[in-house]
């Protein structure tokens, strides 16, 4: 009778020490769900075409992206009353030469598409 009660005891120091270990590498999930999801797709003002190459910024954090071959991007950010977005040709002539632009979002819902069209240099 002792023994199966010092069993258990062993058992639940044990299982707590792996959880504990667990939680030190791991951390604790730190997300409140107050994410924004900003997907758009950047074109060309004159030929309507994908621009591919172009570094959208979320400027005040610092977090950027890069359009795929599509012109598309996806990112989540942190939920702010404004943010400002900048698009950026940063690839040189690659993709062709695309005057810079900046957008301002506010008072947005969790979920946010642009449609953005940038003019040729």
């Amino acid at each position: 009778m002792k023994r199966n009660w010092i069993r258990k005891i062993v058992g639940a120091l044990s299982f707590t020490s792996v959880m504990f270990i667990f939680q030190a590498c791991y951390g604790t999930p730190q997300d409140f769900g107050l994410d924004l999801l900003i997907e758009g797709q950047v074109k060309s003002k004159t030929s309507g075409l994908p621009i591919k190459g172009i570094k959208v910024t979320v400027v005040d954090l610092m977090q950027y992206e890069m359009t795929d071959s599509n012109g598309c991007f996806s990112l989540y950010t942190e939920m702010r009353e404004k943010l400002k977005i900048q698009f950026e040709d940063v690839d040189s002539i690659q993709n062709g030469l695309y005057i810079n632009k900046d957008s301002i979002l506010s008072n947005v819902s969790e979920k946010v598409f642009l449609d953005i069209n940038l003019e040729e240099k």
